[in-house]
């Protein structure tokens, strides 16, 4: 039986989570803040902990970089659905952490039923998860106030000659970070995002996204122009397709459709982008996440002449939906997270 330690400060988000992960057959142990929560790592050794960001007396993001340092294991953060809980998760993530899950607000019973597949969905992937090094809280920090900021060099105007396609979720903001920090400012492709992710979340990833790649990164809130040497993140809680305007390609964020299952949906975007794009001057790169979205859009883009690139289960957070596109024998290449960013380097070098 997995065992789980809830973390939380909230004797209401505590009951509502243990709750539902023990009926749902998981062994249950909680604590208070994150004092309690080391003490209980050793008594309880449990196989996941759900930790929540903001606690008295250790916060979420000191006691994640004690956990990942004294006993390593998967953990899934409950944030708040406001700038600064994406900003500490996203934080978090960095340090370790496998995933996260908003935390419940408003009448909470009305939430329940909403929370529950998603809480135990998380659950189940992070006990399977991969485990990476992750970097001291302090080492983070220290990083962060003495990187360089290169200057940005000038996107290049006019039609684009092909697109990057790249769809990722469990893990997927660590292997983004890798991947874009790979690829020199003279790329000359587009590059479009889609990484699940609840509305609140995807502007800070792409200004994060920006601020440590040498290609510009922003997040897709209006039908936007493609241009080379550009990154467009979808906007989460939407759907992101590809589409053309007075001749131009441009990305717009669309309603979610219930037809796909995740969202910001990767096999939507692939498949939008197929419309309108020759499938010889597309790449689809699939990575870290639970579940299969874009496997089958990606294999139909593989079938159809275009290019594809699978992550390794070696550095897979989560080898689900880039495990799916290897089984269908949709992926051209299956690579190490390290190695994506040049190999789409070399595929679009003019």
């Amino acid at each position: 039986m997995t065992k789980v330690l809830v973390v939380d400060d909230s004797a209401l988000i505590r009951r509502v989570l243990s709750e539902i992960l023990s009926e749902a057959g998981f062994e249950v142990a909680i604590a208070r803040d994150g004092v309690e929560a080391l003490a209980m790592l050793h008594a309880f050794e449990p196989d996941v902990v759900t930790l929540d960001v903001q606690m008295p007396r250790m916060g979420g993001l000191e006691c994640l970089d004690r956990i990942m340092v004294e006993r390593p294991r998967p953990v899934v953060m409950v944030s708040s659905l406001t700038r600064e809980g994406a900003e500490e998760t996203l934080a978090a993530l960095d340090l370790g952490a496998v995933d996260f899950l908003p935390k419940p607000d408003g009448v909470i019973s009305l939430a329940i039923d909403e929370l529950a597949p998603v809480l135990i969905e998380k659950v189940t992937a992070a006990a399977s998860a991969r485990v990476g090094p992750a970097r001291r809280l302090v080492e983070r920090l220290r990083a962060r106030r003495t990187e360089e900021i290169l200057p940005k060099p000038q996107r290049r105007s006019g039609e684009p000659d092909g697109l990057v396609l790249v769809g990722s979720s469990t893990g997927g903001p660590g292997a983004l970070e890798t991947v874009l920090g790979d690829i020199g400012g003279d790329f000359p492709w587009p590059i479009l995002v889609a990484q699940h992710m609840p509305a609140a979340f995807t502007a800070s990833l792409a200004a994060r996204l920006d601020g440590l790649c040498a290609l510009d990164v922003l997040e897709v809130a209006a039908p936007t122009r493609l241009e080379a040497g550009g990154v467009y993140v979808a906007r989460g809680g939407a759907d992101i397709v590809v589409s053309r305007r007075a001749g131009t390609l441009v990305a717009l964020p669309a309603p979610t459709d219930p037809a796909f299952r995740w969202h910001p949906s990767v096999e939507r975007m692939v498949r939008s982008a197929m419309g309108h794009v020759v499938a010889e001057r597309l790449v689809g790169v699939l990575m870290t996440g639970m579940g299969d979205d874009g496997a089958g859009a990606m294999s139909a883009l593989r079938k159809a002449g275009g290019r594809t690139i699978a992550e390794a289960e070696a550095t897979a957070v989560v080898w689900g939906m880039p495990g799916a596109l290897v089984r269908a024998g949709g992926a051209d290449l299956v690579e190490p997270v390290g190695r994506i960013g040049g190999r789409l380097s070399a595929m679009v070098a003019p």
